[in-house]
């Protein structure tokens, strides 16, 4: 069984004992979490759109960590105009271990 849920303006493709990293949430490492946002829940061919959300769907998830990502660079330059400037950026996200999905 599969969901597909919502969190941190982004949407995910989780199954049962998967270890996903998701934008930071304000959660302790080792507590549990439930996310509530479920666009679709399916099993083999059968899956449940929600209209936008599943009705009384919800993924339990555990927090097992806390991180930055790599870093990216930004660069950018005008030619001709002497004109460059370099940033770099690290997000920050939480790792998460699905333990359910129910319906």
């Amino acid at each position: 069984m599969y969901a597909v849920v919502k969190t941190g303006g982004k949407q995910y493709r989780v199954n049962s004992g998967q270890k996903v990293k998701v934008e930071q949430l304000l959660a302790e490492v080792g507590s549990e979490i439930v996310l509530d946002q479920v666009l679709a829940v399916g099993e083999g061919a059968a899956v449940k759109l929600g209209k936008p959300l599943v009705a009384g769907a919800v993924v339990k998830a555990k927090v097992l960590a806390h991180g930055r990502g790599d870093k990216v660079h930004i660069f950018k330059m005008r030619r001709r105009k002497h004109y460059r400037k370099q940033q770099g950026h690290r997000q920050n996200f939480t790792e998460i271990e699905i333990l359910g999905i129910t319906e």
